[in-house]
């Protein structure tokens, strides 16, 4: 089980956090529902819309499947499990993709490659049969990872504010680690080693993505404190803190996927610390000074802060778990608040990520593989992504890209 425990810029984002945001429903199908019977691709269709290429393979049942990127020529592989390909796979390519290849891979599996004009961000999820069709479809999204395209609307921008223009700091806390072991599977799996899998794959996600930078709170098996995590990330100024982790239960059967923010009892108590301690190394929130502020005016200074980030983590945990929906089912549907030590921060949003149930069998093994390691950190980026375009702080080149859009539109 996992212990659940500058500046005017950064004020201006604290208080923009506040806007209301909404979120479509799309039903999906869960990795559960895999068939063990073999699936057959049966065709492939491209479109293209807003910079985004989106490749759909319609297929004659749920299928797992394992996405990833290869350089030098770019090129998207997707690899399907227990899959066949209809005879002859024919579709014109459009816009970033100029080719599509397919070949039978390990006797059973089947490999596709979409062969690429530039470099993309790609991300995937499988839907079921709807609108008259009994064909199971597996999306695969293209954004162009180039900053190409935001340049001009960037330069303009930064000319415009007369400042250079910088990236988001995502920190990444890969939960427990070193003599902290965190919860161990029927199958001998460690939470420590699965979680920083995974987190090294979000923080590849995230290095791809023009406008972000990762920050990874650890990077080996080693072990940090709870509060030594949220004192790193509040150093390097960090714009989001997700922490992820693999939940456990004594029983066997609970399963699925839960995000977590911070509390309001959390909250308070941590208000109460930051007080008790401002004269000390805890003498900034949201850029203020609170050392030389009286008892009331520093405890005013900190609930508006913690108020604006508490809603700030709400909306991401929102955008994590529409995303992370596609991968897993959820063991809850809606955001969960907790104590958690790690979501304290009263000026960063935060998140906890419950992967899956490491003492579920079945999500045992899954949390053992690349394949959902991949989905699971791709379904992360995204959550982050989505925020960011509504929530970008003032001063990125994320938040100028999206002003540039809107005034464009």
């Amino acid at each position: 089980m996992s212990q659940r425990n500058e500046n005017f810029d950064r004020r201006l984002f604290l208080r923009r956090a506040l806007g209301v945001t909404g979120v479509a429903a799309v039903t999906f199908v869960s990795p559960r529902a895999f068939a063990s019977s073999r699936v057959e691709v049966k065709r492939v269709r491209m479109s293209e819309e807003a910079g985004t290429t989106r490749v759909v393979f319609d297929l004659s049942g749920p299928v797992e499947h394992n996405l990833f990127t290869l350089s030098a020529p770019e090129r998207v592989v997707i690899d399907f499990t227990n899959t066949s390909a209809s005879d002859g796979l024919h579709v014109r390519p459009v816009a970033l993709v100029h080719d599509i290849r397919y070949a039978r891979r390990n006797v059973s599996n089947l490999r596709v490659v979409l062969d690429l004009k530039a470099q993309t961000n790609p991300s995937s999820f499988l839907l079921k049969p709807g609108n008259g069709s009994s064909d199971y479809r597996l999306v695969v999204d293209l954004a162009s990872a180039t900053a190409d395209s935001m340049a001009p609307v960037i330069t303009a921008a930064a000319m415009q504010s007369g400042k250079k223009l910088r990236d988001v700091l995502v920190a990444i806390d890969p939960g427990h680690g070193g003599i902290d072991p965190g919860a161990i599977g029927k199958r001998g799996t460690y939470e420590k080693h699965v979680v920083l899998d995974i987190a090294r794959r979000l923080e590849n996600l995230i290095k791809k993505t023009p406008g972000m930078q990762p920050y990874m709170i650890r990077r080996t098996d080693q072990y940090v404190s709870l509060r030594e995590r949220l004192r790193m990330a509040r150093a390097k100024q960090a714009d989001l803190f997700i922490s992820v982790h693999a939940d456990a239960s004594p029983y066997r059967y609970p399963k699925g996927s839960t995000v977590y923010v911070l509390s309001e009892h959390g909250a308070s108590s941590e208000s109460a610390r930051l007080l008790a301690q401002r004269q000390n190394e805890v003498d900034r929130v949201a850029g203020v000074n609170l050392s030389d502020k009286d008892n009331l005016v520093a405890s005013v200074l900190v609930d508006l802060a913690q108020t604006a980030t508490r809603e700030a983590s709400f909306k991401l945990g929102e955008h994590l778990t529409s995303n992370i929906n596609r991968v897993i089912r959820l063991h809850s549907r809606t955001v969960e608040r907790a104590a958690f030590v790690v979501l304290k921060s009263p000026d960063i949003p935060s998140a906890l990520v419950e992967t899956a149930f490491i003492s579920n069998p079945s999500e045992e093994r899954q949390l053992r593989t690349p394949a959902f390691q991949q989905r699971m950190a791709g379904a992360i980026h995204q959550g982050v992504q989505d925020y960011f375009a509504k929530y970008a702080p003032p001063g990125t080149l994320l938040a100028a890209h999206s002003q540039a859009k809107e005034a464009l539109s």
